[in-house]
């Protein structure tokens, strides 16, 4: 069979794609199989066939310059025929049917699972740009909060994961020394100021808020009528 370069004629086959650029306007176009494409004189494939994008369920990639779409979800096209794009944006998509990528989008993070957040642990989130989640709670850029486990976490292009946390399980006589990152209030509702560090003797777990930071874990001091602790100022 010859070489589809050769010819000018790509078989193009369900769930497949091509990008082709028509070099009179310098506007490159869609072509999506099943079809037989016959490349004419003045026009070059520039990308495929390529295979579409499929993302199964519980999994989401994210595409970076994503088309604009209208309310009803069509892609724009401007005046000249070419795809509007958001450009320097990014679009987190889910399971969904399989997906072409428009000229000038890129995959900027492959297909990926979501994260499962297991109990007794959560992720430390900031927020990359300003915006209210679903609660209505506001968050402005710089912003760090936990997501909490159980459950899995559904990423936004607003968020960004810094890490990932695990209580900390303190047994009879131990304690958690904490360290404020920044000006907050912590879980007993007292204001803490920055560097400032304390201890946490809640017995079991203990999972730190988002501008708590771990120093140790500190052990009691048994006394007894024949032992003492002579502290200094």
């Amino acid at each position: 069979m010859a070489d589809s370069k050769v010819t000018g004629v790509y078989r193009v086959h369900p769930f497949y794609y091509l990008h082709v650029l028509d070099q009179n306007k310098n506007v490159t176009r869609l072509e999506v199989g099943p079809q037989t494409f016959v490349k004419q004189d003045h026009e070059k494939v520039l990308l495929g066939p390529e295979r579409m994008l499929i993302i199964p369920p519980r999994h989401y990639c994210v595409i970076e310059n994503p088309a604009v779409r209208d309310k009803n979800g069509k892609v724009v096209i401007d005046a000249n025929g070419q795809v509007k794009l958001l450009h320097s944006d990014v679009d987190i998509r889910f399971s969904q049917e399989p997906f072409p990528l428009y000229p000038g989008e890129t995959l900027k993070q492959a297909v990926t699972p979501l994260k499962v957040i297991e109990p007794n642990c959560a992720l430390r989130l900031r927020a990359v740009l300003d915006f209210i989640d679903d609660e209505g709670e506001q968050f402005r850029a710089g912003d760090e909060f936990l997501f909490y486990g159980p459950g899995t976490y559904i990423p936004r292009k607003e968020v960004g994961v810094e890490e990932q946390i695990k209580a900390v399980t303190l047994k009879p006589n131990e304690a958690v020394r904490l360290r404020a990152k920044k000006e907050m209030i912590d879980r007993d509702g007292v204001q803490r100021e920055t560097g400032e560090e304390w201890l946490n003797r809640t017995n079991g777990s203990y999972l730190p808020l988002a501008y708590e930071e771990v120093v140790a874990t500190v052990k009691a001091y048994v006394l007894t009528d024949k032992k003492a602790l002579q502290k200094r100022k």
